[in-house]
Order: structure tokens, then sequence, then C-alpha cells
């Protein structure tokens, strides 16, 4: 008698979210033979709405007890949730079924990345290596300690605030204003920068070393471990700016070496999971960790409990194999029985972001999208480029127009990555909307490091 559950030969999907994240998500399940009916949100960018079937119902916390029965009714097999603010708020545990999957944590599980301030206890308890800092739920002695950190800090809002809630500060004044910030009039919680995200800040030392993005999937007993990438947060080319949701991202990595991965593995992600079922908790997933290569080793930055975005661009442009099989493996907790997973495609993936003017500060939107077509043709032989649609919408002629700050992700997967850098930003380059801007540095910070081997054609 078989121990787990059987992959059915068909599987309905609800895929819920509407960024850049979930139409990699959904070009990459709509590759699935397993694949009966794509179901989306009405709501989401235009190019996720134009490979899926529109849900009927409406995709609302307020609204889960109803969309469950609708998913009962129309048979749906498993729920793949993208982004982490339904996670946070215990979609998985109010979705799913008797005979309905969720890929996604629990709501406690999810608490990695809804509460800083949490997963530095279980990281301290865990002996995971971090960065020292303590939390703070009262401004004054968050002020207080600010003022302290000569060497400089990071100041972090414990909750989620869409990837934005992070400050590095060089002198204390500026952290101090961070503090200030975000946790605003200490007689009206939540109304610092980030709402009640920023009730609790945590304050960080501050990690020297290149950042590596290492991702996992997770069904509670087994990790797979995917192929690293490396993030671009801040807005500015050169690393400047504020911090934002992700401005690129590239994969490979030159810097995630086999003993990385291996310390990354054995003293991140092994004791992490470990360290929730002391807790009780089961998570099923993904589990990404945002790691500082410091001097002495690998150090977590932060978790989150759900693929990246923009790294899942050029990760779901990678992977070969049947996602739609491995997800839903996971989310019944029988990924070792799957005779065979994802393979990896050896050529370089490079996502750059194209964002509105203004971004992520204020930004206008309904500008025309223009030259979406235009970006596939520049690939040569043994290359593709996807314009992944992010912040989108379709007009009511059908043209597709801004809506929001991050735009698109364009995709180029090429031999190396000057090669995929190059085409990247080629591709961008055609992409055009009122005010449009993206970075051209994406892997450059690593470039520098890597032999002259082959220097990437000049796209003009």
């Amino acid at each position: 008698m078989p121990t787990t559950p059987l992959i059915p030969d068909t599987i309905n999907v609800l895929l819920i979210g509407g960024g850049g994240r979930e139409h990699a998500l959904a070009w990459k399940l709509g590759q699935s033979p397993r694949l009966g009916t794509l179901w989306v949100d009405a709501s989401a960018n235009a190019g996720i709405t134009a490979l899926g079937r529109p849900c009927p119902e409406p995709i609302s916390g307020r609204e889960l007890f109803r969309l469950a029965r609708w998913c009962d009714r129309e048979d749906i097999h498993l729920v793949v949730i993208g982004p982490e603010a339904p996670l946070a708020e215990g979609w998985a545990d109010e979705l799913a079924g008797e005979n309905r999957l969720v890929f996604g944590p629990s709501k406690d599980a999810a608490r990695l990345e809804a509460d800083k301030s949490w997963a530095k206890d279980i990281m301290r308890a865990a002996s995971i290596p971090t960065a020292d800092g303590r939390s703070f739920s009262r401004l004054e002695q968050a002020i207080a300690y600010a003022e302290t950190r000569e060497e400089g800090c990071v100041v972090k809002a414990s909750g989620l605030a869409a990837g934005k809630g992070v400050v590095v500060c060089d002198t204390p004044e500026e952290a101090v204003d961070a503090v200030t910030s975000m946790m605003g009039d200490p007689e009206r919680p939540g109304r610092g920068a980030f709402g009640d995200a920023g009730d609790t800040v945590v304050i960080e030392e501050k990690l020297l070393g290149q950042e590596l993005s290492v991702l996992a999937i997770v069904d509670g007993r087994s990790i797979w471990v995917l192929d690293p990438c490396q993030d671009h947060k801040q807005v500015g080319e050169g690393d400047v700016g504020p911090n934002t949701g992700g401005m690129g991202a590239y994969s490979p990595t030159p810097l995630a070496t086999e003993e990385v991965m291996r310390l990354v593995e054995r003293e991140v992600l092994v004791p992490t999971v470990d360290a929730l079922r002391r807790e009780g908790i089961t998570y099923r997933g993904v589990l990404y960790a945002g790691l500082m290569l410091t001097a002495g080793g690998p150090k977590v930055l932060e978790f989150n409990c759900r693929f990246g975005d923009p790294e899942c661009q050029p990760l779901m442009m990678r992977l070969q194999g049947d996602l739609l099989k491995v997800l839903w493996a996971a989310a019944a907790g029988c990924l070792d029985d799957l005779e065979e997973g994802l393979r990896t495609d050896p050529r370089t993936a490079c996502c750059v972001v194209r964002c509105s003017e203004g971004y992520p500060g204020n930004i206008t939107t309904g500008h025309e999208i223009e030259g979406l077509e235009e970006a596939a043709t520049l690939a040569g032989d043994g290359e593709d480029v996807m314009v992944f649609h992010a912040g989108t919408k379709a007009s009511e002629d059908g043209i597709p127009v801004t809506a929001g700050g991050r735009v698109v992700g364009v995709t180029a997967l090429a031999a190396d990555l000057r090669r995929a850098q190059t085409l990247a930003n080629a591709a961008a380059d055609t992409v055009r909307f009122t005010g449009g801007f993206h970075r051209r540095d994406i892997g450059n910070r690593v470039l520098g490091e890597l032999p002259e081997t082959e220097v990437a054609t000049d796209l003009g």
C-alpha cells in the first residue's frame, strides 16, 4: 500500500498572486502535461490573465470561506500561493481541504518572514549564523540603542513591508531617523512609514560581503535546494539609493561554491526546518534564505517564505522538468517519492526589472507599453528572452498599460552572465513606456571577477 498520496494525472490549479513572480510560475506551470485548468486572479496582470482562466470569485482574505467552497465546486487539486501577505494571513490553512493541497507554508511557518523578531529568536535557539541584533517595540528604547551604534547598523521593520522595510545606516543619526520613520508616533501605533509592520523594529549589526539568495523547496521533511541567485535591491546603479522590491537578479552565481552551498544547507536550511518542527510547525513550500557571505562564512540576513521576486523569473527560465508535479509532491509531503525532480539548464539567466518613473516612491500609472513582442526577437541561436509582466494590466482596448512600480521583468537566457546581461538590457530597451527605467548593472558585482572567456556581442 502506498504511504503517500498518488499524484493525479490531471491537476487543476488556482494560482494566487498577480505580479512578476506569479507570471513566471504560470508560464512554467503551463508547460506541465499534468495541468488541467489553471485558474488565476481576475485582477492579475496582463501576462497572467493571458495564460489562465480568470477566477469568478473574489480572491480576498475576507472571502476565504467563499473561495474555498468555489474550489470544492471546481475540483481544484492544488492552490499555489505566490505572495507573502496571504501566507502571513493564514490563507494556506484556510484553503487546504480534504481533496485539496496548498503549496505555501502555514500561518505559523510564514512568521519566519512576517515577524523578523520571532525569526531572530528561532535562529538564536538553533545556533543559525546571523547578524547580532536586538528587537524593540518602544520608540524611546530603540532610539537609545540606535544612538550607540557608532559602527553602523541595519534597521528593519519586523513585519511585512514589500521588501522596502530595511535601511542600512552608516551613522547613529541615520539609524535614529530610520527608527523614528518606521515606528512613528508612539501614541499612535501603526502610523509609521510601514504601518503595523514597523511597530516592532530589529536593529542589527551591518554585515559586509556579497549577498546571496538560496531557495529550497521543502515538504516538511525533505529539502530540495535550487540553484542560487543574486538579487539587487537598491534602486540605483552601483547599489545606491533606497531599497526596492528588487531591481533584478541572475542565476547561477559564482559566489555559490560547493563549499558555500554545503555550509548553507548544513548550517542554515536543515537547522531551520528542524527548529520549526521542534516548535510543532511543519514547513511546506519555499524556504528562501537571504544571506551575506562574510569573512566568517554565510550569515542569514532574512528568511522569506515564498519564491523571491525577481529571483523567481531567472529560476523558472532555467528549471527543466515538471514544476507542477514537484509543487504537488511538496504540498503532499512526498518529495522523496518522486522518481525524477527538477533539472537545471546550464545556461545563465539574467532578469532586469523595468520600472515606472519615481519608483520606489510616488509613481503614475496607465501609460501604454510598447515593444513587448520586439524584445524576444533579439535572442540569438541557443538563447531565449521572456518578458514577465509585473505591474501591468490590459486597457479596455486590450493594450497593456502600466499599473505598478515594477512593470516588467525582462529575462534573458544565454551561455554566460556577460551575454545574458547584455541581452537582457537590450531587450529591456525595447519595452517602452513613459518614464520607464531599469538598472543596467545586474550582475556587475561578480562580472569583474570572472575570466574574460567570452565577450558579449553588442546588440546596439
